[in-house]
């Protein structure tokens, strides 16, 4: 049965204060959401006034103007679009002599205690089977650590290797936050100080229709969507952390997603780059794999550097190669960014404001008659924005590549490509690389993965120059290996 929706004088609330936020609500035609007011238990009103406190009625009006109300049209294609220059994997002597160069520079300021690690991990395991923090799920190999603890333990490695102090910030989501600080708490933070991990949330946005009204999922409750890793920069400074920073004299972020297992922690290399260039926001990229890899790459886009999405990209574009062969727009991001602490209070100064993008989505959701909606078709827009957009705000930056078998291993799906099996397989492999190179004998199958299972703590050795001046040359290799 179709319930009557109620005017804004029919909403009866206890404070005067709430009953602006009604006729405010109402102004904004936003009105619906209160259609189930007077089935609702206090307990459940004030949880909708509460969200419905929260909510930038301007900038949700701008936002359905723009995505909504106006003619959603393809975005132009691009006037200019360039490969840009980057620093490739060393191959020659004298790239060999500068990367070395940068390492120490790239140390120095790790020792100085100018570094800080910044990890999103917002997300909920759900399209992986798991209703928990991506990060809590076990994917080591032997041992069945957790993404956390992997990551914590490089970041411990790091501390001791430099004899230094490197704070981690970890963005999570109003649905797993809580979940994740329980994690860390039950697991005694693997082993670091609870001064230096920092939780803070990442802000939301109201779902729509395509009509541009509130999407709800109960009579007392309104759809929320992550604001996406764009508002990983916001969040900084609302809750404090780029405060914190500033206190504990930190002058470098590193920025990476938490699904990404073979992730190097404060690379030096990368870390001194970007400080002799005097960059302010710097990505790592990865050759794509194929012309058709559905990546983001980065480039010159009508004169700024910029991330430019796999749909953007025309098929002359993606087909494109240099002389040698190689894709001409073949630098694929792996979401791997170093940003300095002064470039993001700069961006939070309000001067520059990141373009929110739209995603057509299927979300449940209630009907007219109250009942639950599962959408066999796309209903939805959710709102986020991208941190790759504060690129060409930066006015300097550098481009290092790296091998994607070395440090591009995410895991987004439950089977298949950029699953746990292949996320644990590219470990197993990358670890067989730095046994091979202390000249240790590792069998490989015909498809070249080891025969064998294989791993290494970071807290044994970082990378393979500490595994070999480490590791017992005598070992003989008999199908498993767990050094820890």
């Amino acid at each position: 049965m179709n319930v009557k929706e109620l005017k804004h004088d029919e909403i009866n609330t206890e404070h005067k204060s709430d009953k602006l936020l009604v006729e405010k609500v109402f102004t904004f035609g936003q009105g619906h959401v209160f259609k189930w007011w007077n089935e609702l238990a206090a307990s459940e009103r004030g949880v909708l006034l509460n969200q419905l406190k929260l909510i930038d009625y301007d900038l949700l009006q701008s936002l359905i103007d723009k995505h909504v109300k106006e003619s959603r049209l393809a975005s132009p294609k691009t006037a200019t679009l360039k490969p840009p220059g980057i620093i490739p994997v060393p191959q020659n002597d004298l790239q060999k002599t500068r990367a070395s160069e940068a390492k120490e520079i790239g140390e120095g300021a790790i020792k100085a205690g100018k570094a800080s690690v910044v990890t999103v991990a917002g997300g909920l395991g759900t399209r992986l089977g798991a209703n928990r923090p991506k990060g809590t799920l076990p994917i080591s190999p032997i041992m069945g650590k957790s993404i956390f603890q992997l990551h914590a333990e490089k970041i411990l490695a790091n501390m001791k290797r430099y004899d230094t102090v490197i704070p981690w910030y970890i963005m999570t989501s109003r649905n797993n936050d809580e979940m994740t600080r329980k994690f860390f708490e039950e697991n005694h933070f693997f082993g670091l100080n609870t001064r230096d991990v920092s939780f803070f949330t990442q802000g939301v946005l109201p779902v729509i229709d395509f009509n541009g009204k509130l999407l709800m999922d109960s009579k007392s409750n309104i759809v929320t969507s992550p604001n996406g890793h764009g508002g990983t920069l916001s969040a900084l400074r609302e809750k404090g952390i780029l405060s914190n920073m500033k206190e504990r004299g930190i002058k470098h972020i590193f920025y990476h997603q938490v699904d990404n297992v073979l992730i190097k922690i404060v690379d030096p290399i990368y870390l001194g780059y970007h400080i002799s260039e005097g960059a302010k926001m710097s990505p790592k990229v990865v050759q794509k794999t194929n012309p058709e890899e559905k990546v983001g790459i980065i480039g010159i886009r009508d004169g700024h550097l910029d991330t430019i999405e796999y749909s953007e990209l025309g098929d002359e574009e993606k087909q494109a190669l240099n002389p040698d062969g190689t894709l001409k727009f073949g630098m694929g991001s792996p979401a791997i960014y170093l940003l300095d602490v002064d470039f993001v209070e700069k961006i939070n100064e309000g001067n520059i404001t990141l373009p929110y993008h739209e995603a057509v989505k299927k979300v449940p959701c209630i009907g007219e008659d109250g009942n639950k909606v599962n959408p066999v078709e796309n209903n939805a827009v959710k709102f986020e924005m991208f941190i790759f957009d504060a690129l060409k705000h930066a006015g300097k930056s550098i481009i290092m590549e790296v091998v994607r078998e070395d440090e591009f291993s995410p895991i987004k799906n439950e089977k298949g490509e950029s699953s746990p099996d292949t996320a644990r397989q590219n470990m197993i492999n990358l670890f067989g690389r730095w046994l091979r190179e202390a000249g240790i004998e590792i069998p490989k199958d015909e498809n070249g993965n080891v025969e064998g299972v294989i791993e290494i703590s970071p807290l044994y050795a970082l990378n393979a120059e500490e595994l070999k001046n480490k590791v017992n040359k005598d070992i003989a290799f008999n199908g498993e290996l767990n050094l820890q």
